[in-house]
């Protein structure tokens, strides 16, 4: 008994902590970066530092306003870029302005 869940617990653990379909989608990060801007007219929107198991990496986000595409690259310190999500139909949210004085 305890031989069988200790195999099912390995192989759902092992199975939780493979790298995602997507990591496949790696390259140098100026060659990523090429490809966005010539195939599908990406600009970079925004990007931020993200913590990845005890390392630090770069999370950005490129975008089309002329097609509504947009990708998001993760790009380690050795100077590799993942794509972890594409998609279509990006839209900006714009914040709401609250107009100053007395409310009437």
């Amino acid at each position: 008994m305890f031989k069988r869940l200790f195999g099912i617990s390995l192989a759902f653990g092992m199975a939780a902590t493979a790298p995602p379909a997507f990591a496949q989608s790696c390259a140098e990060r100026e060659d990523v970066i090429a490809k966005l801007k010539g195939s599908y007219s990406e600009e970079l929107v925004f990007g931020g530092l993200q913590k990845t198991r005890g390392a630090q990496a770069v999370m950005e986000v490129w975008t089309s306003k002329e097609t509504g595409s947009y990708t998001v690259l993760v790009t380690r310190a050795n100077g590799i870029s993942c794509i972890v999500a594409v998609g279509t139909d990006f839209f900006e949210a714009i914040p709401k302005i609250e107009p100053k004085g007395q409310p009437s």
